[in-house]
């Protein structure tokens, strides 16, 4: 009896450990930060784009409208941003720290900008710029 607990304790602490969120690598350059904050939102992960996004008060009311957003989406609509690609139109670098990325999406071809700047050593997304 005590084997047996002691081993569905262990298969259950097995279990935990396995789906845990893989912890998240800095981007190593501009483009690449800006592509996974893209592709994060579009398909729902606000916990990884919070991560490439810039952490500040103007960038976190961005996401949260971003969020609530794709929360009222239909499931369909949903899918349909999950399996979006991402098009990009052009990439400025600007200063060494900053670039802009122009893009749209497959089922939204209407231009879209996207600052990422050097910050701290990481490369962050500012989706809400002036």
């Amino acid at each position: 009896m005590i084997r047996q607990s002691i081993f569905i304790s262990y298969c259950l602490i097995a279990l935990l450990g396995c789906s845990t969120q893989q912890s998240l690598s800095p981007a190593d350059n501009a483009l690449d930060a800006g592509r996974e904050f893209i592709d994060a939102q579009l398909k729902g992960d606000f916990a990884k784009a919070t991560f490439y996004m810039l952490d500040d008060a103007k960038q976190q009311a961005w996401l949260k409208t971003a969020e609530e957003n794709y929360r009222k989406l239909d499931r369909g609509g949903r899918q349909q941003s999950r399996e979006a690609s991402i098009n990009i139109a052009g990439v400025q670098e600007k200063h060494a720290d900053t670039t802009l990325i122009q893009y749209s999406y497959s089922f939204d071809t209407s231009p879209k900008t996207l600052l990422v700047v050097k910050n701290n050593q990481q490369w962050k997304a500012l989706p809400a710029f002036p």
